[in-house]
């Protein structure tokens, strides 16, 4: 278990920013959320109390870099030191690369990549004044499987790997200065809820998804024993090896399911989600989506996706000959 530490995390009044909360707070550390949801904030800052947790609430625009610089110096005021840094707020936005406003493409940019970008650069300093330190970034597993229509989302997780990256072998001589990259697979999370819509039709997670909880409890553990990343969930792995034997073909598929998905599903209106404003629903870690904790199901569409995967990859072997 790890001693008292100061963690900051990003994001943290909803979803899997409320849910890597609650599992920190459980071991009595000094927590500083950040969030620029003030309400939903502080009932997530109730709970970590009810757990034991010293929390202090920061309102912070993670697309604002001077709102990143605040947030670290509130949190080494609060602690007296930044032992943890959690990257995690996120927005989404779907529609066509053409049909989505360019505005929406930058705010998912500035936010996805740029708001990281920022934390990093805030909290950067501190830890190298203390010569330790952890920085975690919750990228997903979009950070190595492109979606269609879902273009800004997916540059700024493939622009976090590769930042992450870079930023990791900056720092090799700074042995006690961690840089964590974690790829859950999609979460039963409010995410979607909260995503900017320009397909004009209601929106729903690809299945399977997982408990926000199983992230959380990953997230701590690379803070207890900090490795360079994580894959979390079976899911994960399966898609990121998918995409590296068959890109062309995985890709295919992937644009052809979305596709006919938009295709049937039910008419919704459009709207820009949280991109711009906090949304007063939707904040809790659950978005009640799926089947959380049922590994039966995910076992049901893991083989699917391989032999779909495998009997693809094969037919292309063929047609090359």
């Amino acid at each position: 278990m790890l001693d008292q530490k100061t963690i900051v995390i990003t994001g943290a009044s909803s979803g899997a920013g409320r849910a890597i909360a609650l599992e920190f707070a459980t071991g009595g550390h000094k927590l500083v959320l950040a969030s620029r949801n003030l309400t939903a904030m502080e009932e997530t800052a109730e709970e970590c109390r009810v757990l034991g947790a010293a929390v202090k609430c920061v309102v912070t625009d993670v697309t604002e870099p001077t709102a990143l610089i605040n947030l670290a110096s509130e949190a080494d005021d609060f602690g007296g030191k930044i032992d943890v840094w959690v990257n995690n707020a996120g927005v989404l936005a779907v529609g066509a690369f053409t049909e989505t406003p360019i505005e929406v493409t930058e705010q998912v940019v500035r936010t996805n990549l740029l708001g990281y970008i920022y934390g990093a650069h805030a909290v950067m300093p501190y830890f190298k004044k203390q010569q330790y330190g952890t920085l975690i970034n919750n990228i997903s597993i979009g950070g190595f499987m492109p979606v269609p229509y879902g273009v800004g989302y997916s540059a700024s997780k493939f622009g976090i790997r590769g930042f992450s990256s870079a930023l990791k072998a900056e720092l090799s001589g700074f042995p006690n200065i961690h840089v964590c990259d974690a790829y859950p697979a999609f979460l039963d999370s409010p995410g979607i809820q909260h995503a900017a819509n320009c397909t004009g039709k209601a929106l729903k997670p690809a299945p399977p998804v997982y408990d926000p909880r199983r992230l959380a409890m990953a997230i701590v553990k690379l803070a207890e024993n900090p490795k360079s990343e994580l894959m979390i969930g079976s899911v994960s792995s399966v898609i990121r090896l998918a995409y590296g034997l068959f890109p062309g073909i995985t890709t295919t598929v992937t644009k052809a399911v979305i596709a006919t998905y938009l295709k049937q599903a039910k008419q919704a209106g459009k709207t820009n989600g949280n991109l711009f404003n906090t949304l007063a629903f939707g904040n809790s870690v659950f978005g009640g989506w799926g089947l959380p904790g049922r590994p039966r199901a995910h076992q049901k569409y893991l083989a699917a996706a391989f032999v779909l995967t495998s009997a693809l990859g094969l037919l292309l072997l063929k047609k090359q000959k």
